[in-house]
């Protein structure tokens, strides 16, 4: 198929922030009072928005609220996490300009805040491959993956059809997300289960960004 816009997930796609952001989120729960392992974070949390923290552990602690401030200090130690250790995927500097250079429509579709995404991009050098109108926060719809609302809102944005988008995603939540927009997905399977990714729907399943080129024909 010829795709009329490929989109990136960002965390775990582009830039390796996965294992620094669920370390750091397992460390806070635990010490708040919820004991929480990394594996237990990717399992519980990898591809989803903020607001999920809050929903599970009012969920599995009878309604349990975090302390006030909680997004603004799991961000700060985050981002302080990100500056010491964060580096963009594998591969993920070449692909972005392999896509500019063939003229193939592209753009980030993420469940985090617009401030993280950015501060992400920001220190591994990627955000001059992305252009402001091109990248989407589910802040901008109100609603995170796996709902669908945030890929096809970029899509829209965009001017794309959604039958005709391409979406590179490495957790359960955007493959499922991906395919209830109606967009053919493929899973990054760097830190999933690939048999999950495909459970989800994925359309296939790709180890390297430098796989994709051959997606687009």
């Amino acid at each position: 198929m010829s795709y009329e816009l490929v989109i990136f997930d960002n965390d775990g796609v582009l830039v390796d922030s996965e294992p620094l952001s669920n370390r750091v989120l397992a460390e806070y729960l635990t010490e708040l009072g919820y004991p929480t392992t990394v594996e237990d974070s990717y399992r519980d949390f990898m591809g989803s928005a903020a607001h999920r923290i809050h929903d599970l552990i009012a969920e599995r602690y009878d309604g349990a609220k975090l302390p006030d401030g909680f997004d603004e200090l799991f961000h700060a130690r985050v981002f302080a996490a990100f500056a010491e250790e964060l580096t963009a995927v594998r591969g993920a500097d070449t692909l972005l300009k392999e896509l500019r250079q063939r003229s193939v429509p592209y753009c980030l579709a993420s469940s985090a805040h617009h401030t993280w995404i950015r501060t992400a991009l920001d220190l591994t050098g990627l955000r001059g491959h992305l252009a402001e109108e091109r990248i989407f926060s589910a802040q901008d719809v109100g609603i995170g993956k796996p709902a669908p609302d945030l890929f096809l809102h970029a899509a829209r944005t965009l001017g794309a059809d959604p039958a005709r988008c391409l979406v590179l995603e490495d957790s359960v939540n955007g493959v499922l997300a991906a395919r209830a927009a109606g967009m053919d997905v493929y899973g990054y399977t760097a830190l999933t289960d690939p048999a999950k990714l495909l459970a989800a729907g994925a359309t296939g399943l790709i180890a390297d960004l430098a796989e994709v080129p051959a997606l687009l024909g």
